[in-house]
Order: structure tokens, then C-alpha cells, then sequence
């Protein structure tokens, strides 16, 4: 029973009041009485079911920007709340407020497609609005799924506010239709308010100086620290009014929705209901207790309010974890991956400069057959480098300095172990040290939770939205490469039926691992079944024919597809991109997932830091084993003729290279890290079989070498 007092009302007698009173609380416990016994039922006022839940979008906000002095509401509010980063990666390297709010309203990462700025302003229609051009984004666009948030809201009868642009568009329904529209919250009342359960704000006074013609800029910051001060108190007094005005008990969601510049960052995530106070905040779709993605956000809010969420919706409700959270905390995950970025150019620049003059050098130094000894050093370094991109997260750093110092530590530490043991006389005691070394580091990681992966050159960071989690193409290639290498050194020593057994067996863990809930990889179990397949059927003196080769193929999207039907058949919050991708299969989305993951594969065939390390080491390669005398002075036949082991898993490791290429998003990047590992340390081989005379392991059989003597 709703009871509506107006403050016109003229005064009655005080006699007449205390009856009219004494009238409406026996009136509201007959009928509470009733209710009780299903005999009176009414319409089901705000606060019946479930929570309220106030979502408040601040596009461009992230933690560096809240402080006690200049941001006292929102910093009141992070201090009651879980707190932790925001990835609004959405299909663009950055993400512009009209794609943020559009990602919340579809439950899945979307994008306008013909601008990258902020949201239309919407039509008042009544107490409502209408977004325009709104069916242009599902019938053109294709965001087939815009309107879902605030369609389901409409479908379990739940109605909604919307204040300002990015809001309505959040929460209007597939018409575009909102139901309830304010154009900022100044002025609105409790009141206002508590007539729906959810409640949307768009504060874009931070972003709104970024925006030139309505667009984001291409400058990284294009504010002064004074300016973005100016435009954070307003946006921070506009959220104070609305924290004033919302009735106890809402849950309050707290999201920088947005990019400001040309440089994607961690933005802000909190959520403040009780018992959140102080902890981290992230979710399962990232697998991390610090991070959440914009999906998450449509998910939470349903949630939250007893709506069924849609299977179309990606995220899941956000997750409390542990307590002892800090803002300082969350403000150095963004300053590390902020480092880890600004030099990742420059550090593939500088890891082709390295391959590219260690293959020219190689090639001078061994017709010259001079400096044998050092060459097989820098071969052995050259191949230790990748690695060190992961092992440098077991070390705590900050800054430049710190990174590569700690980079520069493991390469060195590596480098020495594989050259300074008792196997640095055995022409595969260096390769058995490196490969191991880098099959097993990130075999550890994927079964501690992929903490070295993140944040890496080698691996992916959260601010870019790529993935969060599991096995990156690249460590892949790495995976790969160091386990068919490892294991062929152990085929050396215990030919036949041993060796091939190891090869296989290990190689189907390290693939299941990948493939598994823990790597989470699709291409890579495609690719490393052949790499696998063609390394034992070698050993074994079988031939490899191109149909066998398909068959293997076949037979890893077999494989990788059935780890996606598993993971498909789990609760959505327990799902990776395998089990969604199967979704995808089954709604008819998955061809355009494979169309732009065909466009990256084929943008990276033009990456000049990536294209150099695959066509100096495959024409060296190629090179060595033509002319043998002429380019590697017999070095390479001699570690084939060491090992024939050797050779088996090379064109292993090739086999998974090239497939890898061709069904990673990747493309390039996948080859060029295999053959960045292998090559070198094929050549350090060769350089200990000829400087320490070793013999070919026996019964392995000398015509698989394939070479002259």
C-alpha cells in the first residue's frame, strides 16, 4: 500500500488526524494479514523483491584520480566499497563512452562502428526518451544485442531511471525506448527515486573536455593535471548529488566506462553494499580477484535484482574477494602495465635487431670458422631471452629500470646454467637447460593461475583486454617449442619405444594444459596435436604425408573442440572464451569471430618487428641445410647427425609453428617465437657436436639425418 502525503495539503483538526491515522495502520496490518495468507495481492511495490541497485558510469575515471581533496564523494565511496580494476576494452584498442555504455546495454563487447566518441543525446518523449538512430546500431551496425539489459528489466517488470546520455542508452530496450529519463541528477529527490529498483548515471563531466567533435582525441592526455582537477570536482559534486538522493540500501556500482585518449588504461570498479567494505573486487570472467570487465557490470546489476540473466550476456556478477585492498594498489597494477606497454615496442624492435644481427653474425663467423666457442655462447643467450619476459614477474618491479634490470638478471642467471654445468660439454646439455627451463616456467604458471603472463612483453596485459587469463599465442609457441625440444633430448638419450613415449606423453600434457580450463587456448591445442604427431611418427621411421598432416589437424580441432563442448556444458560463470565460442557456434556468431581473427592473423604478416625474426631464421635454416658447407660450415648436418632425436622434433616444432600461424589471431608472432627459441639453440647444438666430436646417439638410425656426413 503506497501512501502519498502532499505537502499543500491544508491542516486538519488534530482530532480528525489521529484518526485518520489510527484508520491507516489497521488498514495496512489487515492487509499485511491477508497477504501473509495469499488472500490479497497487489502490484509488487519497488522494494519487494530484492535489492535497489544504482549504476554510476563515470567514462575516464580511473584510481589516480580520486583523492580525499579533490574527489571527496567518490573517495567516501571507494572507502565503503570492494574496490579493483576495470578492463573497458571493447572491440577497439580504445573505448570511446559510446561504446562502454553500449557494451553494458548488450552484455557483450560492442561498438557503434561509425564513431568513437559519446552517446547521442536522447529525445524526450513524456516522462521517458527514445536514444535516436537506435535501430540503426542492431539493423546496420550489427549489435544484434543492444537493448538487453533494459529489455530484460522490462521483461520481469522491473522499471528503470536513466540520467544522462550514456545511461539511456544503457538501459533502453531494443526500440530504444527508455522509461523513466533525467538529463543530469541535480535537483532529483529520494522520491524520484524510489519508484524503480534500478538506477543508471552517466557522469561525463570528466571526459567531456577530451572530446573533440564529439570524438576522443588522439593524444594520450590532453588535459594539464590543473584542467582534469577542474573537470574531476564537477563530475565528482554531480555523483555526490545522486549518492545523496538514492534510498538507503542500494547497492551502488562505481565504473570509469571509458578511455580519454589514444592509451587504454585500468579504470575504476567498485561496489559498495555491506560486507564489501575494503576488499578486492573482480570476477570469473577474468579469473582474477582484481578485475573486472564492462560485462560484468550488465550481469551484477541483473543479478543484484532478481532478473534472469540472458545466456547472450558475457559477464558474470562481479566477485568480493579478500580483504586488505588499496587504492595504491590498484593505482600501481596501472602504472606496471602502463610501463610493460610504453616500452613493448620498442623491446620487439629491439628482440628483431637481436635475431636478425645474431644470424648475419653466425653466418660471417662460421665461414670464417673463427669465435666458434663465443657464437655458441650468443646462441645460447639469443634463445634464453624470450623466457625472461615471464620470469621477471617473480621479481618485484615498478618501473623501466626495475623490468629490464630484472630481465637482464634471469638472462644472465639462464644463460650461465645452461653454459657453466656439468652438461656444457654435452652438445645438448645448453638446448636441455633452455627449452626445459621455458617448458616448465610456463607449466608452472598455467597451473598457479597465469600470474607471469600478465603483465609481460611475452604475454598480454588487462588494460588491452585481450585476454585475462590461460595460455597467450605466443607463450604457446614458447610451450610448444620448449616441450618437443625437451623431449627429444630424453628421445637422445633413450631411443626407441622410450623416447617416443615421452615425446608423447609429454607433449599431450603440456597440450592439455593449454587446452584445458587452465590455458584456455583454442588455436594452440590445433596446432601443437601435428607438432606432436609429426615429432613421434619421425622417431618412430615412419613417413609424414601431407594427408597424414591434415589428419593430425583435424584431429587437434577435434580435440580442442571437445574441451570447448565441456567447458560449454558448465555454469555460465564458469566458462571461457572455449565454452562461449561454442555458444557462438550454436547463435551463428561464430563466423565473424573467425573473420577478425583471420584480419589479425593476416595484419601481423606486415609487423615489422615480427616478419624479420621469421624470414632471417627459416632463410638461415633453409640456408644451413642446402648448402651445409657453404653457410654453417657443416655445423647444423653435425647436430642432426648427434641427434637424429633433433631433428625429428624440429620439424615438429616447425609443423606447430606454421599451423599455429595460420590459426591464431597472432599469425606471425606465433612462428617467429618458435623459431626465436629453436633455431638458435639447434645451432648451439651443432657448435658443441663439432667442438666436442660427439657421436650420433645409437640406434636411433642415421638415415633419419637425412644430411651427409
Amino acid at each position: 500500500m503506497t501512501l502519498l502525503y502532499r505537502a499543500t495539503e491544508p491542516k486538519r483538526p488534530r482530532e480528525v488526524i489521529g484518526v485518520r491515522r489510527a484508520l491507516i495502520v489497521l488498514a495496512v496490518l489487515v492487509g499485511q494479514m491477508l497477504a501473509g495468507h495469499g488472500l490479497l495481492a497487489g502490484p509488487a511495490r519497488a522494494d519487494d523483491a530484492g535489492g535497489r541497485v544504482a549504476l554510476i558510469g563515470v567514462p575516464a575515471l580511473h584510481w589516480n584520480d580520486i583523492t580525499p581533496s579533490d574527489t571527496p564523494h567518490l573517495w567516501k565511496l571507494a572507502a565503503s566499497s570492494a574496490i579493483g580494476s576495470l578492463s573497458v576494452r571493447t572491440v577497439g584498442n580504445v573505448t570511446c563512452p559510446y561504446d562502454g555504455w553500449l557494451t553494458v546495454s548488450a552484455g557483450t563487447r560492442s561498438a557503434a562502428g561509425y564513431r568513437c566518441g559519446a552517446p547521442p543525446a536522447p529525445e524526450r518523449q513524456g516522462d521517458g526518451a527514445v536514444v535516436p538512430g537506435y535501430r540503426y546500431l542492431i539493423d546496420v551496425a550489427g549489435q544484434r544485442y543492444a537493448g538487453t539489459l533494459g529489455r530484460s528489466l522490462k521483461a520481469a517488470g522491473q522499471c528503470s531511471v536513466a540520467i544522462g546520455p550514456g545511461a539511456a542508452l544503457a538501459l533502453a530496450d531494443q526500440q530504444g525506448a527508455v522509461q523513466s529519463y533525467r538529463d543530469s541528477a541535480t535537483g532529483i529527490t529520494t522520491a524520484d527515486l524510489e519508484r524503480c529498483r534500478m538506477v543508471a548515471m552517466d557522469v561525463d563531466d570528466l571526459v567531456a573536455p577530451y572530446l573533440t567533435d564529439g570524438r576522443l582525441p588522439a593524444e594520450p592526455e590532453l588535459l594539464g593535471p590543473a584542467e582534469r582537477r577542474r573537470a574531476l570536482r564537477q563530475a565528482d559534486a554531480e555523483v555526490g548529488a545522486l549518492l545523496t538522493a538514492l534510498p538507503a540500501g542500494t547497492t551502488v556500482l562505481l565504473a570509469g566506462m571509458s578511455d580519454h585518449g589514444s592509451v587504454p588504461h585500468l579504470r575504476v570498479s567498485a561496489l559498495q553494499r555491506p560486507g564489501a567494505e575494503g576488499r578486492l573486487l573482480g570476477a570469473a570472467s577474468t579469473r582474477r580477484d582484481d578485475i573486472s570487465i564492462l560485462p560484468d557490470l550488465t550481469a551484477t546489476a541483473l543479478t543484484e535484482l532478481g532478473v534472469a540473466v540472458p545466456p547472450t550476456v558475457v559477464g558474470v556478477p562481479l566477485r568480493v574477494g579478500d580483504p586488505g585492498a588499496t587504492v595504491e594498489q590498484l593505482r600501481r597494477a596501472d602504472a606496471s602495465a602502463q610501463t610493460m606497454r610504453s616500452a613493448k615496442g620498442q623491446y620487439f624492435t629491439a628482440l628483431a635487431v637481436i635475431q636478425v644481427l645474431f644470424y648475419v653474425g653466425a653466418f660471417l663467423l662460421l665461414r670464417r670458422r673463427s669465435h666458434w666457442r663465443w657464437l655458441r655462447v650468443a646462441a645460447v643467450a639469443v634463445a634464453a631471452l624470450p623466457v625472461t619476459s615471464f620470469l621477471v614477474n617473480l621479481l618485484p618491479w615498478s618501473d623501466h629500470v626495475g623490468l629490464f634490470g630484472g630481465m637482464l638478471a634471469w638472462w644472465a642467471a639462464i644463460t650461465v646454467l645452461a653454459l657453466a654445468g656439468p652438461w656444457r660439454r654435452k652438445p645438448l646439455g645448453p638446448l636441455a637447460v633452455v627449452a626445459g627451463i621455458t617448458a616448465l616456467t610456463l607449466a608452472a604458471d598455467l597451473l598457479t593461475g597465469t600470474t607471469l603472463q600478465l603483465n609481460s612483453f611475452m604475454g598480454y596485459s588487462a588494460e588491452q583486454g585481450a585476454r585475462y587469463f590461460g595460455l597467450g599465442n605466443i607463450p604457446f609457441a614458447l610451450l610448444a617449442t620448449g616441450t618437443l625440444l625437451s623431449t627429444t633430448v630424453i628421445a637422445h638419450r633413450w631411443p626407441g619405444k622410450v623416447g617416443v613415449a615421452a615425446i608423447v606423453v609429454l607433449g599431450a600434457i603440456a597440450m592439455v594444459l593449454g587446452g584445458s580450463g587452465l590455458g584456455s587456448d583454442f588455436g594452440g591445442v590445433i596446432a601443437f596435436v601435428p607438432g606432436i604427431a609429426v615429432t613421434a611418427l619421425i622417431l618412430s621411421g615412419k613417413r609424414v604425408s601431407l594427408m597424414k598432416l591434415a589428419a593430425f589437424c583435424v584431429a587437434g580441432g577435434v580435440i580442442v573442440m571437445g574441451f570447448a563442448w565441456y567447458n560449454y556444458l558448465q555454469p555460465p560463470a564458469e566458462q571461457t572464451h572455449l565454452g562461449r565460442f561454442v555458444g557462438q557456434v550454436l547463435t551463428g556468431e561464430a563466423f565473424d569471430v573467425i573473420w577478425r581473427k583471420l584480419e589479425a592473423m593476416l595484419a601481423t604478416l606486415l609487423s615489422p618487428n615480427l616478419m624479420p625474426i621469421v624470414i632471417v631464421a627459416v632463410a638461415f635454416l633453409v640456408y644451413a641445410i642446402l648448402r651445409p658447407e657453404q653457410a654453417s660450415a657443416g655445423v647444423v648436418p653435425a647436430a642432426f647427425e648427434h641427434s637424429p632425436a633433433l631433428r625429428a622434433g624440429l620439424i615438429g616444432t616447425l609443423v606447430s609453428g606454421v599451423v599455429g600461424m595460420l590459426v591464431n589471431d597472432s599469425g606471425a608472432a606465433v612462428l617467429s617465437m618458435a623459431l626465436a627459441l629453436a633455431v638458435p639453440l639447434l645451432l648451439a647444438t651443432g657448435l658443441g657436436a663439432v667442438a666436442f666430436g660427439r657421436g650420433s646417439a645409437p640406434g636411433v638410425g642415421e638415415q633419419l639425418s637425412g644430411v651427409p656426413k
